[in-house]
């Protein structure tokens, strides 16, 4: 398994980040190669994205969720793959986006584009699109403020 940890820090407030974050189905806006997020309840996302010139679905559960903090998640189907995104006051306008991403890759062209960083400059570009997103937007379009944590 491969893991991608990347960062950035944005000009908005770390609550404005985080209830952005929780807009899944947002992710397109912003995601490169990323089709469709659909929120199943609380903990449930199905993922549509292409990956190496194909299509790839895989369903994710959140595991933990904690306002302005923590976001979990990890596959359940498809694609293996599981993180953690953390949320950071920096001040009282600015923020910090940390991502962790662990995956495995399928196949040869994704095995390749692994060993060239192509996922960790997918990832860096997707945190560089959404700081523009949420900064153009200054407010968020949504929130979930709810709390998951499985035992």
């Amino acid at each position: 398994m491969s893991t991608i940890e990347r960062s950035i820090d944005l000009n908005v407030p770390v609550r404005t980040a985080y209830n952005q974050w929780t807009q899944f189905e947002t992710f397109p806006l912003f995601m490169d190669g990323v089709r469709e997020v659909v929120q199943f309840g609380d903990d449930q996302l199905l993922w549509c994205a292409e990956v190496g010139g194909k299509e790839v679905r895989w369903q994710a559960k959140i595991d933990e969720q904690i306002p302005d903090k923590r976001i979990a998640w990890h596959s359940i189907s498809g694609a293996r793959n599981a993180g953690c995104v953390t949320f950071h006051r920096i001040t009282d306008d600015r923020s910090r986006v940390m991502l962790q991403i662990d995956y495995e890759p399928e196949g040869v062209i994704e095995t390749v584009g692994d060993a060239l960083g192509a996922l960790g400059l997918r990832v860096q570009g997707d945190l560089e699109r959404f700081k523009a997103f949420i900064e153009s937007q200054a407010r968020e379009t949504g929130a979930w403020r709810g709390e998951i944590q499985e035992h």
